[in-house]
């Protein structure tokens, strides 16, 4: 069982400063890849730059052509969210690049499974703007890509970052090839992703929200990957598992309250690659989107590619939380769930 994953020090030239999304993500992730040792198990997959009929597979040439100007003028404020440097639209090329080359690997059979390691993340990005840390919306990009190139019939997306993906469903809310299925904390940024946003026209179904209330641990994630998710993608029956991998609903994560542990990040990611296993002769791409603590994002990250190298016996160096949040019994939102989307 083999898997690749994608980085350059070109990601480190989106430089934030002390924003929260910073350069220090990635040093820390691929510096406990080291320590551990487990860099030397995987495939390093070199990205190469998006071109820019790539990024308008997703984004308006106008919009693209700001984020190169304001890089070119110095960098700058897009939003009170999202900052640039001179060396941000560059990355963002590389970002997307990234994707696509993990996408490619795994379709050349190169790798079964892909991890990208990149950055600026882009779940937030619309056709037209930036939003949320995000400048391209890298997984939407990577999709569109792979329905044009591989020519493929049905993708699904999982995004379990804390944060809806507003991008991604909106790339992809009238699109019948492409199930994006969401869980989120809700009510929370950006606003979007209730259990009733579930995809237009002929696409109706194939948009799949689980808005999750504040203090879900390990055992609510699992109850919805296993009653919802799991039956939504074998009746789906993807060819192609692309995944936002957020690890802001970490118990120590500073911007959210979600209480999941690096153990459960390992078991998520089991449910994620049992689906590649059985649907879609493992074709499986993770790609980074969110997560701020980062000795939580290090550890989830490795113990996520663990699991894709078929390890047991996950490492948590963190430990569950401490805090103990009584949650809502969640089970009526996965009835809800299940009732809007037919799952019985």
């Amino acid at each position: 069982m083999s898997a690749g994953y994608v980085y350059d020090p070109i990601y480190l030239k989106h430089d934030t400063g002390q924003h929260v999304e910073n350069a220090q993500r990635l040093e820390a992730i691929i510096s406990h890849l080291e320590k551990t040792g487990l860099k030397k198990q995987l495939t390093l997959i070199e990205p190469r730059p998006a071109t820019v009929e790539e990024i308008a597979l997703v984004h308006q040439k106008k919009y693209i052509k700001e984020i190169e100007d304001l890089a070119s003028q110095g960098g700058g404020w897009l939003d009170p969210d999202t900052v640039m440097s001179p060396g941000s639209y560059e990355a963002a090329l590389y970002a997307a690049g990234g994707v696509m080359r993990a996408l490619a690997a795994v379709m050349a059979g190169e790798v079964d499974s892909a991890f990208a390691l990149v950055r600026p993340p882009g779940h937030h990005a619309t056709a037209e703007r930036a939003m949320g840390f995000c400048l391209f919306n890298n997984i939407a990009i990577a999709a569109k890509y792979a329905l044009a190139e591989y020519k493929l019939e049905r993708i699904l997306i999982i995004d379990f970052d804390v944060h809806h993906g507003n991008g991604t469903q909106e790339a992809f809310y009238d699109n019948p090839q492409v199930m994006y299925i969401s869980t989120h904390q809700y009510p929370f940024y950006p606003g979007s992703g209730d259990l009733n946003e579930s995809g237009g026209g002929a696409a109706e179904g194939t948009t799949i929200n689980i808005p999750l209330p504040a203090g879900c641990g390990d055992g609510e994630y699992l109850a919805v990957f296993e009653k919802v998710i799991v039956p939504a993608a074998r009746r789906f029956q993807p060819q192609l598992i692309l995944v936002s991998a957020g690890y802001d609903n970490h118990w120590a994560d500073p911007l959210a309250l979600m209480e999941v542990s690096v153990s459960g990040f390992a078991k998520i990611a089991g449910v994620i690659k049992g689906l590649a296993d059985e649907l879609c002769r493992r074709r499986l791409v993770f790609t980074l989107e969110g997560g701020y603590n980062l000795d939580a994002l290090a550890a989830s990250v490795k113990a996520t590619l663990d699991v894709l190298l078929g390890k047991s016996g996950i490492d948590d160096p963190l430990g569950p939380s401490p805090r103990h949040f009584k949650v809502a019994d969640i089970g009526r939102l996965i009835e809800a769930v299940k009732a809007v989307h037919g799952l019985g």
